[in-house]
């Protein structure tokens, strides 16, 4: 069993432990908080992981871990980790992140540069090579010191686990894959319900939801960095491809709907989704459909303002989830343009009655321009953006 560190967008902690959890395979959570969730698992419950989750941004494995108050404890801990079970002969290291909180060790580029020094060291020395090689493919350390304790990381995902491999534009201020997954099981919405979002951008949301509707896994269609390291099993890696593939069902009824006001936007979502629908079934995007057909059973995209979006003919007095990510003052445009939107938003009940308002905005006093106060907010992150998640339960 290897522990793995499962970093995600603070607030996200829960969904991606809830996440392991119902997974099939040998998986015992082990803790959390700020942003990461750390739990045990074999190396065919690292591929499932690195394939199925949706909230969870990146995936490590925890190389070491060990107490170091001064720079000669750093190394010998470094050193002492076996790297060569992980790192093939031929590969060279990157230490592409330190942190450093209310410890001793201080000093990021030190830190960096010792725990390289270290790592290559062993790896010399086993493989009998004057130096690592630095062209070439590289694994990915990190390196976090908290209290005086050192966590050394080694990268399984290689590109982080939000890039999908669908969305080729994403506009420009786009939701992380990761954290619109998030959103869908943080607000409760299940495919029995229509969703709809009024801003859809680049269609991340809609897409996210159909996935998950379809029981598409979303790391189907990509590679990761577990695959060039010594435990890969290729054999392992295909079964449980196949195996999450095989319970992809796009027979499924889905009832969702997006809409932006700007034409390109929906031209964006529409290519989105046509790509997410060919990796989910294991074709390279432009290989299983023709781009002019508009399929009956993807989402529905249209460009329609805001203000004149409704529930769609027949939906209007049943239960569905209106999530969405309006407009941020900071990125698009100035604020008062968004806090004006903000308040156009104020009839939408009148448009969606009996709906569930679920929201992401960086906006602190959303409730206020909006005229309602949210049944519950808690603190996101989407990135490096701190954000606000509001829920009206009935509009």
């Amino acid at each position: 069993m290897e522990t793995v560190i499962a970093l995600c967008g603070i607030g996200v902690e829960k969904v991606v432990s809830n996440e392991i959890r119902k997974f099939n395979g040998n998986y015992r959570i082990l803790g959390g908080g700020f942003g990461k969730v750390r739990f045990e698992t074999d190396i065919p419950g690292i591929y499932r992981a690195l394939m199925a989750l949706r909230g969870a941004d990146r995936l490590l494995l925890e190389a070491g871990l060990f107490p170091a108050t001064d720079f000669d404890a750093l190394f010998e801990g470094v050193k002492t980790i076996p790297w060569e079970a992980w790192i093939p002969a031929g590969m060279g290291i990157r230490v592409a992140k330190v942190r450093s909180n209310r410890s001793k060790l201080q000093g990021s580029t030190t830190i960096q540069a010792m725990t390289h020094k270290a790592a290559a060291d062993r790896l010399c020395e086993k493989y009998r090579q004057a130096r690592l090689e630095e062209t070439g493919p590289q694994a990915e350390l990190r390196v976090y010191v908290e209290k005086d304790q050192v966590s050394v990381l080694l990268d399984l995902s290689g590109e982080p686990l939000f890039k999908r491999g669908y969305r080729t534009e994403g506009g420009a201020a786009p939701l992380r894959e990761t954290a619109a997954a998030a959103l869908l099981f943080l607000s409760n919405w299940r495919r029995k319900f229509p969703l709809y979002d009024p801003f859809c951008g680049s269609g991340t949301i809609a897409i996210e939801a159909a996935l998950y509707a379809w029981d598409a896994a979303p790391g189907l269609g990509r590679r990761f960095a577990l695959s060039d390291l010594i435990p890969a099993n290729a054999e392992t890696e295909t079964a449980i491809r196949q195996e999450l593939r095989s319970r992809v069902n796009f027979e499924r009824t889905i009832r969702i709907y997006g809409s932006d006001a700007d034409t390109r936007s929906v031209s964006m979502a529409k290519s989105n989704m046509r790509r997410a629908y060919e990796l989910a079934q294991g074709k390279s995007p432009g290989e299983g459909i023709r781009r002019e057909i508009q399929l009956p059973w993807l989402p529905d995209f249209r460009t329609v303002p805001m203000k004149a979006a409704r529930a769609p003919e027949g939906l209007s007095g049943e239960r569905g989830f209106i999530i969405t990510n309006p407009p941020y003052g900071k990125r698009l445009g100035e604020l008062s343009e968004a806090e004006a939107i903000y308040g156009d938003m104020a009839d939408i009940g009148g448009r969606f009655p009996q709906w569930k308002l679920a929201l992401i905005t960086d906006h602190p006093g959303f409730e206020s321009h909006f005229g309602k106060k949210a049944d519950s907010c808690r603190e996101l992150t989407n990135g490096a953006l701190d954000l606000y998640f509001y829920e009206y339960e009935t509009l």
